[in-house]
């Protein structure tokens, strides 16, 4: 498998679309569904891209967002944020604690996708 992608989501709908466009992608797709223990999640795997969903259960992605910025391991990792909200303020918050893009809800697979591979800066068409 190519380069690994963590994608902490609990909506499993989603969980499934994107770890299906990913693994056809051949990325090597992990997956995780609790706020509270996403850290370690995180720096069990880590992925050269997370994907975080801002409403998680046990802690926010603003949150775990906040902790892996403020840790030197984590500081620099690609961090693409979903959220159901899109709201400027929502936006503005993501950008002031670090997140490299953000997306709201719902989303093109297509988009998350191309997002994920400029994050880990491969050029189009180059296999992950």
């Amino acid at each position: 498998m190519g380069r690994r992608v963590l994608l902490i989501e609990d909506e499993p709908n989603i969980i499934e679309a994107i770890s299906f466009v990913l693994g056809r992608d051949g990325w090597d797709v992990h997956t995780h569904a609790n706020g509270a223990t996403a850290t370690e999640a995180v720096l069990r795997v880590m992925p050269d891209v997370l994907v975080l969903d801002v409403m998680l259960p046990g802690k926010s992605g603003y949150d775990i967002l906040r902790e892996l910025r403020a840790a030197p391991r984590t500081r620099d990792l690609p961090i693409l944020l979903l959220t159901a909200r899109g709201q400027s303020r929502d936006r503005d918050l993501a950008e002031e604690l670090g997140a490299s893009r953000f997306m709201a809800k719902p989303f093109s697979n297509a988009e998350v996708l191309e997002s994920i591979r400029e994050l880990a800066g491969l050029p189009p068409g180059e296999a992950p």
